[in-house]
């Protein structure tokens, strides 16, 4: 995965606040509705519920959540991306069904970064490494490592589903330090926290925010998160740098997107409203608590990095030879 640094999002957009931006005349005259790749539950369905409310507040229309989980996201970007392009389907895209899904399904019929127009960058959090304490002795990456050798067959980890971020993680774990893990799929992380906890699993990748709860608890233990620094949330947790992997890196990142060819005045009002609602109280509390790092980019910078992880990440997604089972 490839090594970044993430603030991201607009924290200081006051132009934001001034006269939005025109749009086509008329838009819109009726509901948005906001996809979302995974089911509820999750920081990507609860962002999501932020982001509607916030719009619905600031537009003369509602927005509105449709979960359409599945196939590591696949089927809901291949639905919005078959929507017209007139501003009223967007969907609240991430790392899964825009970069690490697509190369291990080769069903996905909508192309990553051309099929969509990418509207605004929400920002991005790291994963953890998790284990059930009352499964595994481990408190820290090289005795997991070790642990995992010594067991006769290869330990199950979870992941919020198939070509997942987190998925994608646990094969460059696996192929950066030659143990043997199972990878079991849900679908979303609610699921497999779930399992986690109860002790179907040991392992479990997921975002570090909303399992703070468990970790400080007790019921389950964290093992190192996947950023080149430490979380200031939980500053004892270590990083996968610090246990010798410097390059075993990776984030989950979200935006919001449209069908390809979204009218240029749409797209522009729409920058301009997504990135006044996340300088709201509201969704950066939202954002602060799930550890999503945010940084102001611009809709033309969004979608050139959407092509850029695409090009980058994707690549090395096929390098590892996944496929979806």
């Amino acid at each position: 995965m490839r090594r970044r640094y993430l603030p991201l999002l607009a924290a200081a957009a006051a132009s934001a606040f001034g006269r939005p931006a025109p749009a086509q005349e008329g838009w819109p005259s009726r509901p948005l509705r906001i996809v979302v790749t995974f089911p509820p539950g999750g920081s990507s369905d609860i962002v999501a519920r932020v982001l509607a409310e916030l719009l619905s507040q600031r537009l003369p229309q509602r927005a509105i959540v449709d979960n359409r989980p599945g196939a590591g996201g696949t089927l809901a970007a291949a639905h919005v991306a078959a929507q017209p392009a007139d501003g009223y389907t967007l969907m609240l895209s991430n790392t899964a069904p825009i970069v690490t899904s697509p190369p291990i399904y080769p069903s996905a019929a909508y192309d990553p970064a051309g099929g969509f127009t990418h509207i605004a960058y929400i920002g991005a959090t790291p994963l953890v490494i998790m284990v059930n304490p009352r499964l595994v002795p481990a408190t820290e990456l090289n005795a997991l490592l070790a642990w995992v050798r010594a067991q006769r067959v290869p330990p199950g980890y979870g992941s919020s589903g198939a070509g997942s971020v987190h998925h994608i993680f646990g094969e460059a774990l696996t192929a950066r330090t030659g143990v043997q893990l199972t990878h079991v799929p849900y679908r979303g992380s609610s699921p497999m926290l779930a399992d986690l906890l109860g002790g179907a699993i040991p392992i479990g990748f997921d975002t570090l925010p909303q399992n703070l709860d468990h970790i400080r608890s007790g019921r389950l233990r964290a093992i190192a998160v996947t950023s080149p620094a430490r979380q200031a949330m939980a500053p004892e947790v270590p990083t996968t740098a610090e246990a010798g992997f410097p390059g075993l890196v990776a984030e989950n990142w979200l935006g919001v997107s449209a069908p390809a060819n979204l009218p240029t005045p749409v797209t522009a009002r729409l920058h301009a409203e997504i990135t006044a609602a996340l300088a709201l109280p509201a969704m950066r509390q939202r954002l602060d608590e799930f550890g999503i790092a945010t940084r102001p980019m611009t809709q033309p910078e969004f979608a050139a990095f959407v092509a850029e992880d695409v090009r980058v990440v994707g690549g090395a997604v096929r390098a590892l030879g996944i496929t979806a089972q």
